[in-house]
Order: structure tokens, then sequence, then C-alpha cells
């Protein structure tokens, strides 16, 4: 799910469950990670739908701050 997309839906006030977790193809990076209700799943992309990934915890903390996201959980 692209940024715009995610602003979006949390502007209409749709709520994912959201996670922060190590990339499991690069465990030092941190990837973002909606569930959506009946098992849909989708990752934060850019505009190449490439997943995001962010070297630095505090990163990811700021990108999610700059979508509107209040809850996170994290998987370490």
């Amino acid at each position: 799910m692209k940024r715009s997309d995610v602003q979006a839906k949390q502007a209409e006030g749709l709520l994912f469950d959201t996670y922060l977790m190590a990339n499991p193809a690069a465990t030092q990076e941190w990837i973002i990670f909606f569930k959506k209700g009946a098992g849909r799943g989708f990752f934060l992309v850019d505009e190449n739908d490439d997943v995001l990934s962010f070297s630095l915890l505090d990163d990811a903390v700021a990108e999610l701050r700059s979508l509107g996201v209040k809850r996170v959980e994290l998987h370490i």
C-alpha cells in the first residue's frame, strides 16, 4: 500500500492493525505491514511498488507518525 493510500484511509477513519518488524530478507532493516480484516495484509511500498525498508527504527516510527498512525505493534 502506498503512502498516499494509507493517508487517505486514515483520513476516512479506517484503521488497520499496523506492525513494525524486521525485514526477513535483511534483518538489520525494518518494514511496515498493515493488516486488514479477513487475513488481508499490505506492506508499505513506494511509488514503484517496492517495499519500503528503514535502516533505523526511529526513521520507521517517524514515517508512521507522518502517515497518521497512532498505534503499532513492534516485532523484534
